[in-house]
């Protein structure tokens, strides 16, 4: 199981526990990306490629029930990543998990030599925008038109650890 740093400072204490994905944890997060991200979603092969290759990178949120929400970035030899997926249950926004859940996966990448984190974001997802400008993320260009394939614009976010 990957050893994630204590709650970093700003983040509730109350929080469910955030730990290393487990092979467990798997079927319940593909279904919680499905619910998140419709046709633009994980499948359950995928997720298991995944955690084979990034499950260093592959953080949880559990509430000792249920998964609440997760955290997955695929890393590099060359010292880059990309955050792959960032989900936290409807019921369950708002509350510090997705910060929590990216500042414990930046402590990882920062500590196994990674220097440059890239994400991409949709551009109506303002409080996932929100969240990673207040992570020191950047906006790479402006929009990228049919990123993901028609319809699929995004907006690129840089951030250098």
């Amino acid at each position: 199981m990957t050893a994630v740093p204590d709650a970093p400072t700003g983040v509730p204490e109350d929080l469910p526990l955030m730990r290393g994905v487990e092979l467990s944890d798997l079927e319940a997060t593909t279904l919680l990306d499905q619910a998140i991200f419709g046709r633009d979603s994980y499948s359950y092969t995928v997720m298991r490629q995944f955690y084979d290759l990034y499950s260093r990178h592959f953080l949880v949120v559990d509430d000792g029930k249920d998964i609440q929400g997760y955290v997955l970035a695929g890393t590099a030899v060359d010292g880059r990543s990309c955050v792959l997926g960032l989900g936290i249950t409807q019921d369950r926004r708002k509350r510090g998990l997705g910060r929590r859940l990216m500042l414990g996966v930046l402590d990882l990448l920062r500590a196994d030599g990674v220097h440059t984190v890239r994400l991409s974001v949709a551009p109506e997802n303002d409080t996932a925008i929100d969240l990673y400008k207040s992570l020191d993320f950047t906006t790479e260009g402006g929009l990228q038109k049919d990123y993901f394939g028609p319809g699929g614009d995004r907006y690129v976010m840089l951030r250098r650890l």
